[in-house]
């Protein structure tokens, strides 16, 4: 039960990444899933473990990394497919 309630945690967090960078239209919900849970991971690792938590993940923080993640991948992804 704690690997479902991880992955819709995830995909809410990416889905909020995805609204704050103006960037969740394009995003499929399994982007989304992914997003949320590196983005978690990343959030964490650089800001800890501070604020509200759900399903192991410190929302706030997990949020914030998501937004980096969603941004570094979408100017990554941006400027390779102009070329």
């Amino acid at each position: 039960m704690g690997l479902i309630w991880s992955l819709i945690v995830g995909a809410i967090i990416g889905v909020i990444a995805g609204a704050i960078t103006g960037r969740g239209n394009s995003m499929g919900w399994i982007a989304n899933i992914i997003a949320g849970l590196i983005g978690s991971a990343i959030g964490q690792a650089l800001l800890g473990t501070w604020g509200p938590s759900l399903a192991g993940m410190a929302l706030i923080p997990s949020i914030i990394g998501a937004i980096i993640l969603v941004l570094i991948v979408s100017l990554v992804f941006g400027r390779t497919s102009k070329k």
